[in-house]
């Protein structure tokens, strides 16, 4: 009978369950996901653009998604917004 090699990596369960179970406490806590009812657009943009708007996000500590949706959401709001 052969013996089984103990694996550790990926598969293998924390020492402490505790720990494992509580997770980091430091952790951010999640944004808030799109309305179930959104719609992806895509659009083309320069390497250069992309990159400043990225940047322009992590300053501003959002995402780039939420960032963009805000700027949307200025330029062109509900009609109920602006009186209409």
């Amino acid at each position: 009978m052969t013996t089984r090699k103990l694996r550790t990596g990926f598969t293998s369960r924390p020492g402490a369950a505790e720990a494992w179970i509580a997770g980091p406490q430091d952790a951010a806590a999640p944004t808030a996901p799109p309305p179930v009812n959104s719609a992806r657009l895509t659009i083309d943009v320069t390497p250069q653009l992309r990159r400043r708007l990225k940047l322009a996000a992590l300053q501003r500590g959002v995402s780039l998604a939420d960032m963009l949706r805000e700027l949307l959401h200025r330029e062109y709001p509900d009609d109920a917004e602006n009186g209409s």
